[in-house]
């Protein structure tokens, strides 16, 4: 098993132009979260609850350091029309893993502090699938 750093994590996010932009310089952190729906099925007479899986849904919250080119992105794509993310847990090169998915903007805020960076924020809710691949 071979374990990988984070700094060599990518992140590539569609302008409101409809581009794709390597926002990685900006980013520090990020998370693709995957669930499943939960569906009840319990019927009379059970002792117990029971359930079946519904349908796959999917966040992606990341953060960084502001930036006056970082904030114009994500102004210009906040609660859009679905930006297209790519996401390289190991990096960019052949053979490594790609997450690719549609998204929409949720939210989006800057934390300034009198003694630290300031950092931002953000959500993407993902719409439809999230999509696993190698780096070609």
């Amino acid at each position: 098993m071979a374990f990988v750093h984070g700094k060599n994590t990518r992140v590539k996010i569609d302008d409101s132009g409809g581009s794709l932009q390597d926002l990685s310089a900006y980013i520090n952190s990020s998370n693709l979260q995957r669930m499943v729906e939960l569906l009840e099925t319990t019927c009379f007479s059970a002792t117990s609850k029971t359930y079946i899986g519904g349908f796959p849904d999917a966040k992606f919250p990341v953060g960084g350091f502001w930036d006056a080119t970082l904030d114009a992105h994500m102004e210009g794509i906040l609660g859009k029309e679905t930006v297209s993310v790519e996401l390289y847990p190991e990096g960019t090169a052949t053979g490594k893993v790609k997450y690719t998915f549609e998204a929409i903007l949720i939210s989006y805020e800057a934390t300034m502090g009198s003694n630290a960076a300031t950092a931002w924020t953000g959500e993407l809710q993902v719409t439809g699938a999230v999509t696993r691949a190698l780096v070609s």
